[in-house]
């Protein structure tokens, strides 16, 4: 699928030596077809990974989709640098009289402290009340679910013994639903957090229906009636070493972390982790912009 990005982009490099068809504003122009408009809202704070994570799940179908990446005005990003974030990145001000076919609201390192007391907090929920009428399908990812889900439906998190950390296994639980469309069974998905939503009160809410789970993890994933928000508890954009890297950073900070679970052959961390869930990732993501996004959005924004 073509991706259209910003020239400079540094992810466009990467992509493109990955085979992955990337194309500038330049060549986009020249083309006579309504690309799929899809916003990310990067609440990560290397801001570059997870760029290059999701451009790359986003390359799986042949959509035509133009990428703009949306920064927080009321937060001062320390871990990407200011020019990165000035050249490609605009505000929720900048955006808020566009219309998108998606919008991703990405994961972030805030769970353990309380929605209220997250600096953006205010600024998050008016983008998350703008998607109702300016989205066409919003899709949630990790915190960004959770708060997704206390904003909609004032469920609270919960904070967890310990770290959730790890790939885990998970039951398809409706899978006449089109965004499960081609999963197996059973699949294995990345997870690292501290907080959760009951599982008990995601079924209970009568506006949700529940298409995956874990009896580990918890729901996986869950979405309302059309799919205008979707909410994915775990990182299926996570790439080969990303557990790996967060699991050596916390141990050199002396943080509290045990190995990643089902990560590593025989939990030996010197090993090259296995990559067993790239194929649902690509399903997931295709399914969501082709059945979601491109299947429901009218031509003319």
């Amino acid at each position: 699928m073509p991706i259209k990005v910003q020239s400079g982009l540094p992810a466009k490099g990467i992509l493109e030596n990955e085979n992955i068809f990337v194309m500038d504003e330049y060549r986009a122009m020249h083309q006579d077809i309504r690309p799929l408009q899809i916003c990310i809202l990067n609440l990560m704070p290397v801001k570059q990974d997870t760029e290059l994570q999701l451009l790359r799940v986003l390359s799986n179908t042949p959509l035509h989709i133009d990428v703009s990446f949306m920064k927080m005005n009321s937060h001062v990003s320390l871990n990407t640098p200011i020019h990165h974030l000035n050249r490609f990145y605009n505000t929720f001000n900048e955006l808020r009289n566009r219309r998108f076919d998606g919008l991703i609201i990405t994961g972030a390192p805030v769970e353990q402290i309380p929605f209220e007391e997250v600096d953006y907090w205010p600024e998050l929920c008016e983008i998350m009340e703008w998607t109702k009428d300016h989205v066409t399908s919003t899709f949630h990812i990790c915190w960004g679910a959770q708060a997704g889900l206390y904003y909609h439906y004032g469920m609270e998190k919960v904070m967890l013994p310990e770290k959730l950390f790890g790939v885990f296994e998970h039951k398809v639980m409706n899978r006449k639903i089109p965004l499960v469309r081609g999963f197996d069974d059973y699949f294995y998905i990345p997870h690292s957090r501290h907080t959760a939503v009951r599982s008990e009160e995601i079924h209970a809410c009568s506006d949700l229906t529940v298409l995956a789970e874990s009896e580990e993890a918890g729901v996986f994933l869950c979405m309302t009636e059309g799919g205008k928000q979707i909410f994915i508890m775990g990182h299926p954009e996570y790439d080969r070493y990303t557990l790996h890297n967060e699991y050596i950073r916390d141990k050199e900070k002396g943080l509290p972390i045990k190995i990643p679970k089902n990560y590593y052959p025989e939990d030996d961390d010197t090993k090259k982790p296995a990559l067993q869930w790239r194929s649902h990732s690509n399903d997931l993501y295709s399914n969501w912009l082709n059945y979601y996004v491109y299947q429901v959005t009218p031509y003319e924004l």
